[in-house]
């Protein structure tokens, strides 16, 4: 790690006189920042990157606006409440149309092309409970998705329901060895560099110092002000600090019940005629699959090591990586030449709940972290209510 000293522009430019500084751009951060600013215009705020990019989750995810399968709702009522599930699906869902209502479909290249839990004819059983338990989750959710009847294929009416049967669409999707599709009929799929980039450009527009390429090492809380220690050697301080940084928050916040969950993740080039349309769920959520125009990407399938995928390294796992690649050609673009373009690795803040930590961890300084896979959702909302929560400091 390069180790300098700042020189006095640097100083009195951008680490003097901060009212808070922001650790971790993704969309918790900016968006934490954004509300900040527009509830206290004043406010000298500073938004802090170890990397050029937010590099964790909101840059490297798969775009998925989703809040919840219906297999991953029958796993969480083996351990949580109803009222506690129902209560996280609509900070999920809700967060996603805060966030559309707020920046635009367009500006978040969002399309409402549904999201799919895919079955496999050795996954019948897990089928089947799905459709027994459909009827009384779509009456739970009815309220808060407040779906209108729309025609579906041939003529097919679908009515209030969230989730239904879609078997009828196997054929357009293309995929070969599918028993079963359940469509959620209010998921969609949005382009995440250009969320990114309207988040950063909404802070930069309200005044908001956005800075990259510092590693915060170490933070102490002195008084009025908490100290900030950085690798490159150098401190400065700040009044207030809200760390964003999900995944990597043990670093900073080692007592806080969270810890790095990596995903794998794989893009094709451009597939002419591709017939997928829509965000996938596949083997309870562990693999996902989406098309992103006439490409396709598929990540996740930690659960085949999840020991090895729990941890802040951002690099390949070979394994796994085989095994997205092998579900790709024989079941998502069976008998096609598919050719990857490019692939990388993201990381998640995960634990025992799925519910996000948001909470003061000292007298000047907050946490905002545990996002569970779903930054997407409920990062725009979980931002604001870490800001209302440095606002009280």
């Amino acid at each position: 790690m390069l180790r300098y000293e700042l020189s006095h522009w640097e100083w009195e430019s951008f680490f003097s006189h901060l009212d808070v500084v922001v650790v971790g751009s993704g969309i918790v951060g900016l968006s934490a920042a954004i509300h900040l600013k527009e509830q206290a215009p004043t406010l000298s705020i500073l938004v802090l990157d170890r990397g050029p990019l937010p590099i964790g989750a909101s840059t490297r995810n798969a775009g998925f606006a989703c809040f919840g399968s219906l297999s991953e709702l029958l796993d969480d009522a083996r351990h949580s409440s109803r009222e506690d599930i129902l209560a996280l699906v609509a900070l999920r869902y809700q967060g996603l149309q805060r966030l559309r209502q707020r920046y635009g479909d367009q500006a978040l290249g969002y399309e409402a092309l549904g999201g799919y839990e895919v079955f496999r004819t050795s996954e019948a059983a897990t089928y089947q409970a799905c459709r027994a338990a459909m009827d009384q989750w779509n009456a739970d959710l009815q309220e808060l998705t407040q779906l209108q009847p729309t025609a579906g294929p041939h003529g097919l009416k679908y009515g209030t329901a969230t989730f239904v049967a879609a078997d009828e669409r196997i054929p357009q999707t293309g995929m070969q060895g599918v028993a079963h599709l359940l469509l959620n009929r209010a998921e969609g799929q949005l382009h995440t560099g250009k969320l990114m980039h309207t988040l950063l450009a909404r802070a930069q527009a309200l005044g908001i110092r956005c800075l990259g390429g510092i590693t915060i090492k170490n933070m102490q809380e002195n008084g009025a002000q908490v100290v900030l220690e950085t690798a490159a050697g150098w401190e400065f301080a700040a009044a207030r600090v809200l760390v964003t940084t999900n995944g990597f928050a043990p670093h900073l916040l080692p007592t806080l019940p969270v810890q790095p969950a990596r995903n794998q993740v794989l893009i094709t080039t451009p597939l002419p005629g591709l017939t997928l349309r829509g965000c996938f769920h596949y083997d309870k959520g562990y693999v996902y699959f989406r098309n992103v125009g006439d490409r396709v990407l598929i990540g996740g399938a930690r659960n085949l090591d999840l020991a090895g995928e729990t941890t802040d390294e951002l690099v390949s796992h070979p394994a796994i990586r085989k095994h997205l690649e092998h579900l790709l050609r024989t079941v998502v673009l069976p008998n096609q030449d598919v050719t990857i373009e490019r692939a990388w690795s993201g990381i998640m803040g995960v634990g025992k709940h799925k519910k996000p930590i948001i909470e003061t961890v000292g007298q000047r300084t907050v946490a905002a972290v545990r996002l569970g896979g779903m930054g997407v959702a409920i990062g725009t909302q979980v931002g604001e209510q870490a800001a209302e929560l440095v606002l009280q400091l």
